[in-house]
């Protein structure tokens, strides 16, 4: 499968990719991760001496959008690894073996152990909330404490697809510049000018939008955890909402977090790119629970 609807469109989106990086005014180093389901693009920030926060992106984005906002922050205190999900619209290469048979927790437990990471902090945001909810469960000795942004605990395979349909559609059908504007407004809450006073991060939403084809992440499936399962992580997680994201906060989310008496924030005037339009409250967030 094709990553990406054409060779011109990649090439525009790792330039815009490459871009991006630039802004975020740290010194990055990145690497490529060879794992049994293909190379991982990690970048690493902040001093090796620091505790490790390993960073999870959404469905349709990638390292170098999602973290633009928080990583100099999240790096002053952390030795942060922030990588790009393996078939999504970064740099990781999936191979054969991942359109096959891919075990998410395999493949963390394979970039982390190159990396040289024993135990780690996590923070995660839409699909990657729920992906550092998913290995702290199932690799509870490797995690010491996760943040879920913009991410919620679906009690069934309807109530989450229902919920992406409502949000993303019919825009993310017809990726033009109108809609990809129409989307972000849709997605966001009242601050959504950090995107659209961003010329470059606006640039590569609207790359992504026309020329990622989203088909390639459907191999990192959502499982329906039980409550036995859910209370894995009743203490050492974090789960950060906003007010008006219309994936994440509605009464059938929040009831799951409360009868599982998991620990989480409804942030205001935030929507579902929380860690973009409320950035600031955000960094400071991860920061004080992770370490204080």
């Amino acid at each position: 499968m094709n990553r990406y609807k054409t060779k011109g469109g990649q090439n525009l989106i790792y330039e815009s990719y490459d871009k991006l990086l630039d802004t975020w005014n740290v010194a990055v180093q990145q690497q490529d991760i060879i794992t049994s389901y293909g190379s991982t693009h990690v970048i690493t920030v902040g001093s090796p001496n620091n505790p490790p926060l390993l960073l999870l992106h959404g469905v349709g984005d990638n390292s170098a959008m999602m973290w633009i906002y928080n990583i100099q922050q999240l790096s002053e205190r952390f030795y942060v690894l922030a990588i790009d999900a393996i078939g999504g619209s970064g740099k990781s290469e999936p191979n054969e073996k991942y359109y096959r048979e891919f075990d998410q927790s395999e493949w963390l437990d394979q970039v982390l152990e190159s990396m040289g990471i024993n135990t780690t902090h996590i923070a995660g945001v839409s699909y990657g909330a729920y992906l550092a909810y998913h290995y702290a469960i199932m690799r509870p000795t490797k995690v010491m404490k996760i943040v879920c942004m913009a991410g919620r605990v679906p009690s069934s395979q309807l109530e989450m697809m229902s919920k992406m349909m409502k949000a993303f559609l019919p825009e993310a059908l017809f990726p033009t510049e109108r809609n990809c504007k129409k989307l972000l407004r849709k997605l966001s809450g009242p601050n959504y000018s950090v995107f659209e006073d961003n010329t470059e991060l606006m640039n590569h939403w609207y790359y992504l939008l026309k020329y990622f084809n989203n088909k390639s992440m459907m191999k990192h499936k959502t499982l329906i955890f039980n409550n036995e399962q859910i209370q894995k992580i009743k203490g050492n997680s974090l789960f950060l909402i906003g007010e008006q994201d219309i994936l994440s906060h509605y009464p059938k989310a929040i009831k799951k977090l409360k009868d599982n008496q998991l620990n989480y924030k409804i942030v205001k005037d935030a929507g579902h790119s929380i860690n973009h339009e409320q950035s600031e409250f955000v960094n400071t967030e991860i920061i004080e629970y992770l370490i204080g």
